[in-house]
């Protein structure tokens, strides 16, 4: 089986085959005490983060702020405010994790994602789901029942949206017969799209349609195995290998021989220890971790040139030695 595919800028400089890649969550701030953010700093910290050299930030879709859910994300519309960022960067990948699919009709979610992809120089990666917040269906009239349908419909509307003038039947969200184009077109053959969970859908279906698998933290030896069972799949019906990521909640202790504890999933870690998952993420079969920040207890500014200074000179260097 040969290596990853070949996408855009974004999915090419995160996912290497064997290799493990950091990224942070956004916002990039301590909210521990609220499920809302303060914002404060935001655009100043993803231009720090990409001079430091992580290599993509994420943002979440967070349609209504549900309190008993806990968190509303970075509250921003995430297509609206990846546009701003991507004129406020030049390199770092911009991910969403994750679109909830049956929420949005798929013609605007085809044309926000390429959007962004084209004006930021194909540094999106679009992370879908079928979304988890109940509350949120009956909300805009949707069945929660009917959003693992929606869902499958959703994913092949944005695949063919890519194709010129596509011919579309969908029983969801309408048809088109070849006589309109939606635009515009992504950058590359596809806009790369990574299924969050299993998304009400078999690892199977996911493993044939999706460009990468999103999995929360897990016991190593349980994510051993779920990355083993999803690579077996690939291999059976695939060209090309497809990466595997995963957020991680850390809160950074000042000692960095402080051993983990654990957090919502997640660790209050040293630095020392946190290199040492990360190396055995890696070695699992790990391909990017998204760092999320929200109960670290540290001066933010402080953790984020600790991560850089400790964590990402080991693996760019992992990177270098294995790609040459």
């Amino acid at each position: 089986m040969k290596g990853f595919e070949s996408i855009n800028k974004g999915y090419n400089n995160v996912f290497k085959q064997n290799q493990l890649s950091v990224g942070l969550v956004v916002p990039i701030e301590n909210y521990a005490q609220s499920s809302i953010p303060s914002m404060e700093n935001h655009v100043e910290r993803v231009q720090l983060i990409e001079k430091m050299g992580f290599k993509a930030l994420w943002l979440r879709d967070v349609p209504f702020h549900v309190p008993s859910f806990g968190d509303a994300g970075q509250t921003y519309d995430p297509f609206t405010y990846l546009g701003y960022l991507a004129a406020k960067t030049n390199e770092i990948a911009l991910g969403i994790a994750s679109i909830a699919l049956p929420l949005h009709h798929p013609v605007h979610v085809a044309k926000s994602a390429a959007t962004v992809d084209q004006l930021s120089g194909g540094r999106l990666i679009l992370g879908i789901a079928s979304g988890d917040r109940y509350e949120e269906y009956p909300a805009m009239n949707i069945k929660y029942d009917n959003r693992s349908e929606l869902f499958r419909e959703g994913f092949q509307y944005i695949r063919n949206a890519q194709n010129k003038f596509p011919t579309i039947d969908s029983k969801a969200f309408g048809k088109l017969e070849g006589n309109i184009d939606i635009l515009p077109k992504a950058t590359s053959h596809k806009i790369p799209m990574l299924v969050t969970g299993y998304s009400q859908q078999s690892l199977k279906w996911n493993a044939e349609n999706a460009d990468g698998w999103m999995y929360y933290p897990r016991d190593t030896t349980q994510q051993k195995y779920r990355i083993a069972e999803w690579r077996k799949l690939i291999a059976e019906t695939q060209t090309y290998d497809k990466p595997f990521l995963q957020p991680l909640y850390i809160d950074l202790h000042e000692n960095d021989d402080f051993k983990p504890q654990p957090i919502h999933l997640g660790f209050q870690i040293g630095v020392k220890y946190l290199q040492g998952y990360l190396e055995h993420l890696q070695d699992i079969g790990v391909n990017h971790v998204a760092l999320n920040l929200r109960f670290n207890s540290n001066s933010i500014e402080k953790t984020l040139e600790r991560l850089a200074n400790v964590i990402l000179p080991e693996f760019q260097s992992n990177m270098i030695k294995k790609t040459v």
